[in-house]
């Protein structure tokens, strides 16, 4: 088992930047593939971008690719969301997760989720 808290979420201008930090709790944290998921008010909770367990390889969802990076430290437990060149349509509220296969993009794929980080870029 696993606990997750993200951090790092905010207000920041459209164009702007953010990183987002997942702790992990325990000492399995490098067993679990991960992936950001985030959900708007009104809609569904999509995946941003998904992890495997070393880190080797990472998948992206067409809005953020090229925009946002994933990445793990499996030494701190940590998972990472940078984000840059922000824009109105990520405001929402971010969840990192854990499972245990890779490359899953359906949130009921994962079997444990953080609280959630809401982030709101203004224009």
């Amino acid at each position: 088992q696993v606990q997750l808290v993200e951090s790092g979420g905010g207000l920041v201008q459209a164009g702007g930047s953010l990183r987002l930090s997942c702790a992990a709790s325990g000492r399995t944290f490098g067993t679990y593939y991960m992936g950001w998921f985030r959900q708007a008010p009104g809609k569904e909770r999509e995946c941003v971008t998904t992890i495997t367990r070393s880190g080797g390889s990472t998948y992206y969802a067409d809005s953020v690719k090229g925009r946002f990076t994933i990445s793990r430290d499996n030494a701190k437990n940590t998972l990472y969301l940078q984000m840059s060149s922000l824009k109105r349509e990520d405001t929402a509220v971010y969840y990192c997760a854990a499972g245990l296969r890779p490359f899953r993009v359906q949130a009921s794929e994962y079997d444990y989720w953080g609280q959630g980080t809401q982030v709101t870029v203004s224009s």
